[in-house]
């Protein structure tokens, strides 16, 4: 009787999920109409790399990590940024932030999703990696740092994934959720999201070849970016539930929020700056990679303008966000949000993965852009994320708007 009627919860628990998340105004459906056809955007353009291989993009035998481990690498600090709620919510008990816990781990689950499928599409034989299902493959675990690093990703995403789905669960249910069964494992998933992106560092720290990579900041640098990076993806989904939904979002929430972003952002600039004034207060010819990023070399230059551009719209957001009479104003927060963002976005990513690969340990260089199937497959793969952070927090705030009203925001 009791398997019937726990059988008989959870399908009511998933039907109405999926009726919320097909239903709304008519904005809303265009807006997942908008998501699918991204997502099929990518899928053709993923069967045309499927059918030519990567020779479809325009990686090479110099710069064989290209658009795809750059936005990677990225999002890794993305997800891994929901410990800045996760942290002050349970260790130092801030209600305030507690109510938006939530909406950062969804957010992770969206990133780590879109970490994993871009590290398979940028796979040369896809078919293959059952070469890393242990019993099966051989995942040369612990000798390797990439099987470290395919393990914490998806441990961080069944620990983001799992433990809103069973406090979400119990809500729906009207019940409050048993800290035994959940609490030890979000501690748990504060230490292993400073592991993710640590991990993902020392993959590039770890290649004695490319000098441009092998640079003790690297790990520390990763972390403050994605705490910088990560918020303030968290703060414009924050905004976007705010304007579009019934669950409102207090402006104290957003200040708090822009504390942390603001904290991580002046001390990834200290960072940067740091590099910046090793690579080229004494450069040798470990700095060709550095001196091609920000000065171009040998008639190579296609990067510099993205730097520069990166850098200015870093140090601008971050200007904005922390000055008056900007940091009070919310017609500011969303431009500097956006301008942070896209700063971190093309510094972590192209302006961190091409540079380690360019001049080659031979000394060759060459230009890389990505392709257009590269951008195809991007843009459903972003697509994807952003549907699956849609379908997860739509009934996650309709439950919990519905359990504050009845209980109050107590667990």
């Amino acid at each position: 009787m009791k398997k019937n009627t726990a059988l008989k919860d959870l399908f009511s628990f998933v039907r109405d999920t999926f009726i919320w998340n097909i239903s709304g105004s008519i904005g809303y459906q265009i807006y997942l109409c908008i998501l699918v056809c991204l997502m099929m955007a990518g899928v053709y353009g993923y069967f045309i790399q499927f059918k030519l291989g990567l020779s479809a993009t325009n990686m090479s035998n110099i710069v064989s990590w290209g658009f795809y481990i750059s936005n990677f690498t990225f999002l890794v600090g993305v997800a891994a940024a929901a410990v800045m709620l996760i942290l002050p919510s349970y260790i130092f008990n801030d209600k305030d932030l507690h109510k938006v816990v939530i909406i950062g781990e969804v957010v992770a689950v969206g990133a780590l999703v879109m970490c994993m499928t871009f590290v398979f599409v940028d796979l040369g034989r896809p078919l293959q990696f059952w070469h890393l299902i242990p019993g099966i493959g051989h995942l040369n675990f612990p000798s390797s740092l990439l099987s470290w690093d395919i393990l914490v990703l998806n441990g961080y995403l069944a620990l983001n994934a799992l433990v809103p789905a069973y406090i979400v669960y119990c809500h729906y249910h009207g019940r409050e959720p048993v800290g035994k069964f959940y609490k030890p494992f979000i501690f748990i998933s504060i230490g292993w999201a400073v592991a993710i992106h640590m991990i993902t560092a020392f993959l590039y720290q770890g290649l004695p070849a490319r000098p441009f990579w092998n640079n003790p900041l690297m790990g520390p640098r990763f972390l403050a970016s994605a705490f910088a990076a990560g918020p303030a993806i968290i703060s414009l989904v924050l905004h976007i539930v705010n304007s579009a939904t019934d669950y409102k979002i207090e402006d104290k929430i957003f200040n708090k929020l822009r504390i942390i972003i603001v904290s991580a952002a002046v001390i990834n600039l200290l960072m940067l700056f740091s590099e910046i004034f090793k690579e080229f207060y004494f450069p040798t010819h470990h700095s060709q990679s550095a001196m091609y990023l920000f000065f171009g070399l040998n008639g190579h230059d296609s990067l510099v303008p993205w730097i520069w551009t990166a850098i200015s719209i870093n140090l601008l957001g971050t200007l904005i966000l922390a000055f008056k009479p900007f940091k009070g104003n919310q017609i500011f927060l969303m431009p500097a949000l956006v301008l942070l963002i896209i700063g971190i976005w093309i510094e972590k990513g192209i302006g961190l993965i091409v540079p380690g690969l360019v001049p080659s340990p031979m000394g060759e260089i060459i230009s890389y852009a990505p392709s257009n199937v590269e951008l195809l497959i991007t843009a459903g793969v972003v697509g994807l994320g952003a549907f699956i952070v849609t379908v997860l927090l739509k009934p996650a705030l309709i439950i919990e708007k519905r359990y504050e009203e009845t209980h109050g925001n107590s667990h």
